[in-house]
């Protein structure tokens, strides 16, 4: 038996309806994003625990290498019990869980209800990207993922926005945050269960070039993982995207930190540069991901977003200890971001389709297995990456970036797609 909060499409949704339910996963990508945003009360909490930044690079990491582990069973699981059947409960008890950090008086209880919040989390985001794919056949793939990465975006304006505006009228306490967080997710989960439906297991299984109301039997064999191992060039879009993502989470974390340090930007400054950055890429993601979509190219934009991603990192790390302007520094910055969202999306939708050939039923899976070994590289990172710094400064460490993004430029050889269009006229693209 079914719960209750469970909508199982058996016929596949066209029109209004897929891009209403595509919206509503794209919702639950910002609700699985924002609920165990931290960095907004780091500084204040960090203060209150009597906690060195060293403590809890250490929490993060084991906090997030749980989170992998769960990514990867997650997205497995998802595709045998079905996407909404646990991606509603993951939602609502990591956002019950705010209210638990807000009694955390150690740092060891910041550790326990971490760890028990990523592990959550974890499949939690694997599952919102698994629905996005489900609604979206490949004349829209990379436009529909292009909105997915919106989730953390919209997660950390929306956390800052309400810190922002509220830390002030509860005289700067960081346990107000965690309940406004719980609370807020909550209200947000309710309108996710109300509205979330998905495709059941038979039209998860096909392969949709382009909108089309179809329909399909009721039960489907979910496939066997092993499956997934057995293709080289799936793993050379696991391993490859994890080297680039090596700079995306670096300046995730220590965007800020590298801006103030390696370039004396004040960090109010250093923040605006930052936000600019992520404009730029919010809007790079939907323009490319539309050209993506009306070609159905995906390697192409891939490789050109790499390229200029390295020759543009290459430079920015010759700026430290330059005397570069701080305009100057925001340039190149902005740039960077902008590079790194061309060649994202439409890598996203070249894998969802890799792996949808290989095995169109073990969708979660391969995005699973994706999101668990981004995670184990995400502990490496803040681990390794401060020993790095310490030793010999940041340009080093952005040099170690610029190998991942090579690193990832080479593993484009293993992917399967054209890099040139039909000479027939190109398909109208879906949103």
């Amino acid at each position: 038996m079914k719960p209750f909060y469970v909508r199982e499409l058996s016929v596949y949704p066209v029109g209004s309806r897929r891009i209403w339910l595509l919206s509503v996963a794209v919702l639950a990508s910002l609700v699985a994003n924002f609920e165990t945003t931290i960095s907004t009360i780091l500084p204040l909490l960090m203060k209150d625990l009597g906690m060195t930044l060293a403590v809890y690079g250490q929490i993060a990491a084991a906090s997030v290498l749980i989170g992998g582990l769960s990514a990867g069973f997650g997205g497995i699981l998802s595709d045998r019990w079905g996407r909404v059947a646990i991606l509603v409960p993951t939602l609502t008890i990591t956002a019950a869980c705010n209210f638990l950090l807000a009694t955390i008086e150690t740092p060891t209880g910041l550790f326990w209800v971490r760890c028990l919040m990523l592990f959550i989390e974890g499949a939690g985001i694997t599952i919102t990207a698994s629905l996005v794919r489900d609604f979206s056949p490949r004349l829209g793939r990379a436009q529909a993922f292009a909105f997915w990465t919106w989730g953390p975006v919209g997660a950390a304006f929306l956390a800052s926005l309400i810190a922002s505006t509220t830390l002030p009228l509860f005289g700067n306490h960081w346990q107000s945050q965690a309940i406004i967080m719980g609370i807020v997710s909550l209200v947000l989960c309710l309108v996710v269960i109300w509205q979330i439906a998905e495709p059941s297991a038979a039209l998860r299984a096909q392969v949709m070039q382009a909108e089309s109301a179809v329909s399909g039997a009721e039960k489907v064999d979910p496939g066997k993982v092993r499956e997934l191992f057995r293709h080289p060039h799936l793993w050379a879009h696991v391993f490859g995207n994890t080297g680039w993502q090596v700079l995306y989470w670096t300046f995730t974390i220590f965007g800020v930190a590298i801006l103030n340090e390696a370039f004396g930007l004040e960090t109010a400054a250093a923040n605006g540069v930052v936000a600019l950055g992520i404009v730029l890429n919010a809007l790079a993601v939907i323009a490319v991901g539309r050209l993506s979509d009306k070609f159905q190219l995906r390697k192409p934009f891939t490789a050109a977003g790499t390229l200029l991603t390295i020759v543009m990192l290459g430079y920015y790390a010759t700026l430290i200890d330059s005397g570069a302007s701080a305009g100057h520094v925001t340039v190149v910055y902005a740039l960077m971001f902008l590079f790194m969202g061309i060649a994202y999306v439409p890598w996203m939708a070249n894998f969802s389709e890799d792996a949808e050939d290989v095995e169109s039923r073990l969708q979660g899976a391969a995005l699973g297995i994706w999101g668990m070994v981004v995670r184990v590289m995400i502990v490496v990172l803040l681990v390794v990456s401060p020993l790095v710094v310490a030793a010999s400064g940041w340009r080093t460490w952005l040099l170690v970036c610029l190998a991942g993004q090579v690193i990832f430029l080479a593993s484009m050889a293993a992917f399967r797609g054209r890099w040139r269009v039909r000479r027939e006229a190109a398909p109208k693209a879906a949103v």
